[in-house]
């Protein structure tokens, strides 16, 4: 990771706009079809969360815009990308997990299951200060219509939010809502992320 000018960069413009507005967040809401994931999660014992988040990290992988964000007043740009999920942990807390996106299954799997399991255990988030981390929210057993993150003036980063897929005969679906810092990515950028993401669910 770096600090970069972003006079020099295709975010000039927005930068300057909306890096000193009091609301600097715009939110989408996009339905998903997730019948391939939940199929494929079951066949081969995946949980349907991880699977999210590694279509999530494909999806973003493939957008440059994800691989810069405004941190405080500066602009950096990052090497690799990591996908957040939140922790029911042992204490009947939630904590948060960081984890490194890769573009094998198998080894992102390894190491979701890993570390949710030691945050879990231990009660201690698990950060990665040196990737572009997208946050994620799962409220698995609530079926609800959306959800809008609140905007901290902290952390910047880029979140979805879903709850429980619905079921019609042989589909499920599933409301993701993504929540993304506008001096960051443009409604473009976003709506090409969430179309992205479909076709990595979709051609699992």
């Amino acid at each position: 990771m770096r600090e970069v000018d972003p006079k020099e960069t295709p975010r000039a413009y927005a930068f300057e706009m909306w890096m000193k507005a009091p609301m600097p967040m715009v939110t989408f809401f996009k339905t998903l079809d997730v019948s391939r994931l939940v199929k494929i999660g079951r066949k081969k014992n995946l949980k349907f969360n991880m699977l999210m988040c590694w279509c999530i990290g494909r999806a973003a992988s493939q957008v440059k815009e994800f691989y810069m964000l405004p941190v405080g007043d500066k602009l950096i740009r990052y090497d690799s990308i990591a996908v957040n999920t939140i922790v029911a942990n042992d204490k009947g807390e939630v904590s948060s997990c960081d984890i490194p996106f890769s573009d094998d299954l198998a080894t992102f799997n390894a190491d979701y299951l890993r570390l949710t399991r030691q945050v879990a255990e231990t009660c201690e988030n698990h950060d990665l200060t040196d990737s572009m981390v997208v946050g994620t929210s799962a409220l698995a057993r609530f079926g609800i219509d959306g959800a809008v993150g609140m905007y901290s003036g902290i952390f910047n980063n880029p979140f979805l939010i879903w709850g429980k897929y619905r079921k019609n005969w042989f589909q499920a679906t599933l409301t993701v809502s993504f929540q993304f810092h506008h001096a960051q990515m443009d409604g473009a950028h976003a709506a090409m992320f969430l179309d992205l993401l479909k076709k990595e669910i979709d051609g699992l």
